[in-house]
């Protein structure tokens, strides 16, 4: 059972935490982070979520899933959740590694555009390194939560 204060804290740290996930996975193509720092930190707010309230908590609150209709008993039905952003996030890194060659590039070669006239922003610059960091985000939060979420129910 959790104290007020830890469930308290959990609540103000969790979406500071996914802010700071998200604007890493961003700036990847051009600063440092990206992908797997992302995932990393997102998983961490999971993982925290779960520490303190429990995955049951995580299943049915947060991702509205019912226990009733979960039909392998042995795993949280949510794992196979996590697998499919798992193999979905790897489908994605692969085609934008793959997608270049196409155009008669390298593999994983890395171009981007300008999106011009746009409300908010004016000028926004697009790199084609987002794919990839977008599927690496997938592939590490897939991974880690599978684990997580695996250890955990033991």
């Amino acid at each position: 059972m959790s104290t007020v204060i830890a469930r308290t804290v959990t609540r103000t740290v969790v979406p500071i935490i996914l802010v700071t996930a998200v604007a890493l996975l961003l700036q990847g193509h051009n600063l440092p982070g990206g992908g797997f720092i992302g995932g990393v930190l997102t998983v961490t707010a999971f993982a925290l979520i779960y520490v303190i309230y429990g995955l049951d908590y995580l299943e049915e609150e947060l991702l509205h899933q019912n226990r009733e209709t979960i039909i392998e008993s042995i795993q949280h039905g949510i794992v196979g959740n996590y697998q499919i952003a798992f193999g979905v996030g790897l489908a994605v890194a692969a085609v934008a590694g793959l997608v270049p060659i196409l155009f008669g590039s390298n593999f994983l070669y890395q171009d981007f555009w300008v999106l011009h006239h746009l409300p908010i922003y004016g000028e926004l610059h697009v790199a084609s390194a987002l794919a990839f960091d977008l599927g690496v985000y997938f592939v590490v939060v897939g991974a880690l939560l599978t684990i997580l979420a695996v250890v955990g129910s033991e």
